[in-house]
């Protein structure tokens, strides 16, 4: 009997545990794995081992090899109503690119940014990037000041993140209408972030829905220190936005540990010019507006505005998101 009478099926495995696809798991009832989850290595999982498979119904045992794609579980915090019907949860850390190696990853602390060193972007570089010009997830070093250059936009998600799951596909970047209901529009949005300090680092902190703050510790929403929604943005004419809460290391585990995401002020970069690092926050959203700029979420000491827009050829910080 020939192996091409049998089904040919791809199905991925995750710490040893099966994820049948769709296509799979319309068959899975008639399938046999011959393998053994508990005997393989943590280096034949990263190798996407191959196996063999063969239909029980069949009287004759007839195998076929099997591809089994290892990749790691996503991890996230969260969860985050981004609109009516969806939730979502948001990356450990900000995106980060090294092209000498063409590797994604997410940064290991979510205070953690790169900076300056954004001004070495080439495709020859062989440190790390964290500022994108819209749309890159294709040519994440191109930086090109002309908007012309940035006609489509390719979400970064699409490539695999070595440290987000290690699998194409998996993440993706908020809209604006999305950025916009996560500060303004979900239940009890505006006492569910704020901004401040996570070891020395200033920013913005987003908590999940059905927030619990640990105990011994405190949280403080913005709106409860004078910044306040006018038409589109929240603006504080205090300018002290960054002084409301504050956290060491340690403290942050434990608000990470209950979901909370907190975004950097990681600045901007024109072309090579790196500006705005430690003082302003620009996170992208996948929604253009007209043929030359692009939304994003822009903070600072004295406002939050969910839906800025500017030139798509700024270099602007990445956070990404997996859907649940």
């Amino acid at each position: 009997m020939k192996h091409s009478l049998l089904p040919l099926l791809l199905l991925s495995m995750c710490v040893m545990l099966p994820q049948l696809t769709e296509t799979a798991k319309a068959q899975s009832n008639d399938l046999v794995l011959d393998y053994d989850a508990t005997t393989l290595t943590e280096e034949q999982k990263a190798q996407d081992p191959v196996f063999l498979a063969y239909p029980k119904s069949m009287t004759e045992k007839i195998k076929q090899e099997v591809t089994f794609t290892c990749s790691q579980p996503v991890e996230g915090l969260g969860p985050f109503s981004v609109s009516a019907t969806q939730q979502v949860i948001f990356s450990p850390g900000n995106l980060q690119y090294q092209a000498s190696t063409k590797t994604w990853r997410f940064a290991e602390h979510q205070w953690n940014y790169i900076g300056d060193a954004n001004k070495n972007i080439s495709s020859s570089y062989s440190g790390w990037i964290d500022l994108f010009s819209w749309g890159t997830g294709d040519n994440p070093t191109k930086s090109s000041t002309n908007n012309s250059d940035y006609s489509t936009f390719t979400d970064w998600g699409v490539n695999p993140i070595s440290t987000g799951g290690n699998a194409a596909n998996l993440w993706r970047t908020l809209t604006k209408d999305e950025w916009v209901y996560l500060f303004h529009g979900r239940a009890n949005a505006e006492k569910l972030f704020g901004l401040g300090t996570v070891n020395g680092v200033q920013g913005t902190i987003i908590l999940p829905d059905g927030w619990s703050t640990p105990s011994g510790l405190t949280f403080i929403p913005s709106t409860d220190k004078g910044l306040a929604w006018l038409e589109i943005n929240y603006y504080n004419s205090k300018g002290d936005n960054f002084s409301h809460n504050t956290y060491t290391s340690s403290q942050w585990e434990q608000m990470e540990a209950n979901g909370a995401v907190f975004l950097p002020v990681s600045g901007n970069r024109y072309g090579t010019s790196v500006d705005d690092v430690g003082t302003n926050g620009y996170y992208w959203s996948s929604t253009p507006n007209g043929s030359s700029y692009a939304y994003f979420v822009l903070f600072r000491s004295n406002n939050l505005n969910p839906e800025f827009n500017n030139s798509r050829h700024f270099g602007l910080s990445v956070r990404l998101v997996s859907g649940l």
